[in-house]
């Protein structure tokens, strides 16, 4: 029997889930801190393992699409917090404070990898491409999210500094990126075999870090202090932020006169948001007890650009194919 096409995702109704379970009980004491422990343990393994699914082949197949690049990150690292900023005077009377941070910290991270990916193939876009620029834009949101964030806030992490919590990241999220790749020639074949099966590690590390976020923030009082006109506020905020890029970066491929192609790659990894990302390093830039409701924002824009994207990827990928002259000044794929 098919799934209704109103439901969410399992991964999404586990979310919910998570964060049902956390506001009804909640972890604290030596459970927390041994919560907290397997966590970072999780995560470090979760960027192992996508550091071995990164193909060098697809780096190189994609690398050459420059312009298409810069676009893109042009796209993630300035037009979201752009957007974030100067729209302050209608969004942040929408939702509370910590909300609004969130917003800001939700515009400040890196492009999705893997959904963007998969909307990409599955629209009939420039694949090595979207490969190529999603993993870039996740390994430069290690450096740049932190930094945009005390651009666009003041805002320091934990460590009391912008250059601590980079290394922090650096050390939980990079190291182990770059160790996974440097042992794909190993295990490789391995990863690539039991994708289906891996992708539990993927959502279980995630869950894992909102479990123990919402743990502490309802400790701290979450729930009493949202209300429900701030989440409603919150879901119309997201849903905005999405379609302004979205019609964004489909303008902005017209302009530059990209392929279709090209234009598909722009459109799913310029608007895409990682919630893989950005549960980790919520941990890093901001207290405890405030991580919960900073995490919010991104959970919830993550759900819709599943939806929309979802529904944009069909719609691309009905079209009829583009004669061949009309690709004559794509640069060609290495490889």
């Amino acid at each position: 029997m098919s799934r209704p096409r109103f439901l969410p995702d399992n991964f999404t109704l586990a979310l919910l889930t998570t964060v049902l379970t956390a506001s009804l009980l909640p972890c604290s004491g030596s459970i927390a801190s041994a919560l907290t422990t397997l966590t970072h343990l999780a995560i470090a393994l979760l960027f192992f393992l996508h550091g071995a699914k990164l193909s060098r082949q697809a780096i190189l197949a994609g690398a050459g699409h420059w312009r298409l690049h810069l676009v893109i990150f042009a796209c993630t690292f300035v037009l979201f917090p752009v957007l974030g900023v100067i729209l302050k005077p209608v969004l942040s009377p929408l939702v509370t404070d910590d909300l609004y941070l969130g917003v800001l910290y939700l515009c400040a991270l890196p492009a999705t990898v893997q959904s963007a990916i998969a909307f990409t193939s599955m629209a009939r876009g420039n694949i090595p491409a979207a490969v190529c620029s999603a993993s870039a834009s996740s390994l430069l949101g290690i450096l740049v999210t932190p930094l945009l964030m005390k651009l666009t806030l003041g805002a320091e992490g934990s460590t009391g500094s912008t250059l601590g919590a980079i290394w922090q990241i650096v050390e939980q999220l990079l190291l182990p990126f770059v160790a996974g790749h440097l042992l794909r020639p190993v295990i490789g074949s391995f990863v690539d075999k039991h994708k289906g099966r891996l992708k539990f590690v993927d959502q279980g590390s995630i869950l894992l870090v909102v479990y123990t976020a919402f743990s502490a923030a309802v400790i701290e009082g979450l729930w009493h202090a949202l209300p429900l006109s701030a989440l409603l506020g919150l879901v119309v905020v997201c849903i905005v932020l999405l379609a302004l890029v979205l019609f964004a970066t489909s303008r902005v491929a017209r302009l530059l006169g990209l392929s279709k192609e090209d234009e598909i790659t722009l459109v799913f990894c310029g608007s895409k948001k990682s919630l893989a990302s950005g549960v980790p390093m919520a941990q890093v830039l901001f207290a405890a007890s405030s991580v919960g409701a900073i995490l919010l924002p991104i959970m919830l824009f993550h759900q819709i650009q599943l939806m929309t994207c979802a529904v944009l990827a069909q719609k691309y990928g009905a079209r009829k194919e583009t004669p061949a002259p009309a690709l004559a000044d794509r640069q060609p794929e290495a490889g």
